[in-house]
C-alpha cells in the first residue's frame, strides 16, 4: 500500500505546549506637572503625597516651580515628596507624559516631546481646530478628563468637580446674600420663627443633587426643576425626602423664581445649556435675590447670564445678584486637587503595571474612552463631527 503525502512532518504533528503571553515589564513612568497659565486657573493634578505615592513605586516626576502654590501645596512638599523641581515649563513638557488641568496653549504643545502623552480637560466647546492639529503634528496620545468613564459608566472626575460646584453654589449664595455683599442680609439656615430661605434649582442631575443637599442641610425650601422625570425621582431618592419638584413649566418655574431668594441653574444641554429663564422672569425676581448659574460654561439657563471671573464674579442686573463664574471648584483650589489627585493616582500606576500606555489602553476601558488622540490620529467621534475632521476607531488601531 502506498503512503499518503503529508505536509507536516512527524515532529510538527506532535502536540506542542501552550504558548502563553508573557506580561510586559512594568514600565518607569517620566511625568511632568507644568504650573496652570490658564487665567485663574488654581488647581493642580496631583498632591504631593500622591507624588510621593508614584516616586515609591519608582517613576520620576518634575514639577514646575510655583506650580501648586494657588493650591497651598509648596515646591517643598513636592521636592520632599521625591519630586524634582523645575524652573523653566520647557524641562516639564518635555517628559513623557504631561499632567495638566487645563487643556495645553499651542506654545505650550510645541514644547511638547514628540510622541509624548498628555492628560487633562479637554473642554470641547472652547477649543479650535488648531489645537487638534498641534498635537497630531506631534504625534501626541491625548486622554481627557471630561471622557474617562469608569466600569459603572460614570465619569469620575466630571462627576466629582459636579459635586464640588453643587456644594459651592450654595456656599457662594450664602455669603452673597449678607450686607456686606450687597444682599438682602438673610441667612441662609433655619432660624426658629424666622421663614426660612427659598431656594430654586433648575436641573437635577449631579450638581443639583449636591446643591439640593447642601440647602436642606441648611434648612432652606428647596424646589428642583427638571425635564427628566427619571432625574427627578432619583432626586427624591437620594435626598430622601419628599421635595417640591417638577417638570420645567414657564407658569409654575416664574412662579417660584418671584417668590425665591436664591436660583440656582445647573442645566445640561446636548450642546449649548438652554435658556430657560427669560430676561422677564428675572425682572420679576426679588429685589436682592441671588442667581448662582453653574451652567454658564455651556452659555447659561438664564437669559441674563454673562460670564465672570474669580476677581470680578458678580454683576447686578434689574436688582438681582448674578455669579456667572464658568470654573467654580477652581475656587477651592485645594480641596478639587485633592478630588483630581485621588481619580489619577490609581490610573497612573496601572498604567505603569501595565507596560506604558499602548499596552493599559488595551485591556482598561475606561481609560481607552478618555483617549481622543492615539500618536496623533483623532480616535474620538464627538471631536471629529464638531470640527469636521478625520476620525479612527481606537480599536481598530488597537487590536
Amino acid at each position: 500500500m502506498t503512503p499518503q503525502f503529508s505536509p507536516f512532518s512527524k515532529e510538527e504533528l506532535l502536540p506542542k505546549a501552550e504558548m502563553l503571553e508573557v506580561r510586559k515589564p512594568k514600565k518607569e513612568l517620566f511625568i511632568g506637572i507644568p504650573k496652570e497659565t490658564c487665567l485663574e486657573e488654581k488647581r493642580i493634578s496631583l498632591t504631593p503625597d500622591a507624588v510621593g505615592a508614584l516616586v515609591s513605586n519608582g517613576h520620576r516626576i518634575v514639577v514646575e516651580t510655583g506650580a501648586g502654590v494657588l493650591s497651598n501645596f509648596s515646591d517643598k512638599e513636592y521636592s520632599e515628596a521625591g519630586a524634582k523641581i523645575a524652573y523653566h515649563a520647557k524641562e516639564v513638557f518635555e517628559c513623557d507624559l504631561v499632567l495638566k488641568v487645563e487643556p495645553p496653549t499651542l506654545n505650550e504643545i510645541e514644547l511638547m516631546h514628540p510622541k509624548a502623552v498628555l492628560i487633562s480637560a479637554l473642554q470641547l466647546k472652547t477649543q479650535t481646530k488648531a489645537y487638534f492639529e498641534a498635537l497630531a503634528k506631534k504625534r501626541i496620545t491625548a486622554l481627557a478628563f471630561d471622557f474617562i468613564k469608569d466600569e459603572q459608566g460614570i465619569y469620575p472626575i466630571v462627576k466629582s468637580l459636579s459635586e464640588i460646584a453643587g456644594i459651592a453654589s450654595i456656599i457662594i449664595a450664602a455669603e452673597l446674600m449678607s450686607n456686606s455683599n450687597q444682599g438682602n442680609g438673610l441667612l441662609l439656615g433655619n432660624i426658629s420663627g424666622v421663614p426660612p430661605i427659598e431656594v430654586v434649582i433648575i436641573g437635577a442631575g449631579t450638581v443639583g443633587e449636591f446643591a439640593a443637599r447642601s440647602a436642606i442641610g441648611l434648612g432652606a425650601n428647596i424646589k428642583v426643576f427638571d425635564n427628566s422625570i427619571s432625574k427627578l425621582r432619583r432626586i427624591q431618592h437620594v435626598l430622601g425626602q419628599s421635595i417640591y419638584t417638577s417638570t420645567i413649566q414657564p407658569k409654575y418655574l416664574q412662579k417660584s423664581l418671584m417668590r425665591c431668594d436664591v436660583a440656582i441653574g445647573c442645566l445640561r444641554g446636548k450642546n449649548r445649556t438652554p435658556v430657560v429663564v427669560t430676561e422677564p422672569m428675572v425682572e420679576n425676581m426679588k429685589s436682592g435675590a441671588v442667581i448662582v448659574d453653574v451652567s454658564i460654561d455651556r452659555g447659561g439657563c438664564f437669559e441674563t447670564s454673562e460670564v465672570t471671573t474669580h476677581s470680578k464674579p458678580t454683576f447686578i442686573k434689574h436688582d438681582v445678584i448674578h455669579y456667572c463664574v464658568p470654573n467654580i471648584p477652581s475656587r477651592y483650589a485645594r480641596t478639587a486637587t485633592f478630588s483630581i489627585s485621588n481619580i489619577l493616582t490609581p490610573y497612573l500606576l496601572n498604567i505603569a503595571e501595565e507596560g506604558g500606555i499602548e499596552n493599559a489602553i488595551k485591556y482598561d476601558k475606561s481609560l481607552r474612552t478618555g483617549m481622543y488622540l492615539y500618536k496623533g490620529i483623532l480616535t474620538n467621534r464627538t471631536v471629529a463631527d464638531w470640527f469636521d475632521l478625520p476620525y479612527r476607531d481606537i480599536n481598530l488601531l488597537l487590536f
